[in-house]
């Protein structure tokens, strides 16, 4: 922002410069941090659910008689089954595998709800930031008058007191208030500056883009 710099303020694309501030905003590299941490809950759900194949354990025996037959052991193979099959299954797995999942689910629900949480922080803070880079704006404006009036009562001092027309008191007081004034219109420009580059450092990109796109 210039010393000179003319009053820039729209009313009429506040709504949507906010919007797009705000949709900027969620780009934020902490609210790809919760994005990837659902993700991983609905990975670790998944992976909750499928578990129990896991403790499945699957037997398979076969008797000697069926392997290896023979004249001898024909009456043996009849009184034994050529093999048995069979599936075991830990006693609690039916509850650990529940528990398992509710924890997931828990874990999903907790992620979400942060993420909730993130997308109102991130939305406030960068509307706040806004406001308070409006309201540094149109001090701004004001001040840059206030200067500009006083740096013309100056210029008006400064020929007459050549002329002769005013003391050099009436000088002093016009290089003083003129001075004092820039000394404001200084601070605020700084002020501004401030609360535009914490605004851009939320949505990531030149104020100007926003501002000026259609």
């Amino acid at each position: 922002y210039s010393a000179n710099a003319r009053p820039l303020f729209d009313t009429g694309k506040v709504v949507n410069i906010r919007e797009k501030l705000v949709e900027l905003a969620m780009q934020n590299p902490e609210y790809e941090i919760a994005d990837r941490r659902i993700a991983i809950a609905h990975y670790q759900l998944a992976k909750a659910k499928g578990a129990w194949l896991g403790q499945v354990i699957f037997q398979a025996n076969f008797n000697e008689y069926s392997i290896k037959p023979s004249g001898s052991t024909l009456g043996a193979a009849n009184l034994f089954p050529r093999y048995n099959v069979g599936i075991s299954l830990p006693l609690d797995l039916v509850t650990n595998k529940g528990n398992e999942v509710k924890i997931a689910r828990q874990n999903l629900g907790m992620m979400q709800a942060e993420k909730n949480q993130r997308f109102r922080t991130i939305k406030g803070d960068v509307l706040k930031k806004y406001e308070a880079y409006l309201l540094h704006k149109q001090k701004l404006d004001l001040q840059s008058q206030s200067t500009l009036d006083a740096y013309s009562v100056f210029l008006g001092a400064e020929k007459d007191y050549s002329d002769g027309i005013i003391k050099q008191e009436d000088y002093n007081k016009a290089t003083k208030d003129y001075n004092d004034e820039k000394a404001k219109q200084l601070e605020l420009i700084y002020n501004f500056n401030v609360a535009k580059i914490e605004l851009e450092i939320v949505i990531g990109v030149p104020l100007e883009t926003v501002i000026t796109a259609k």
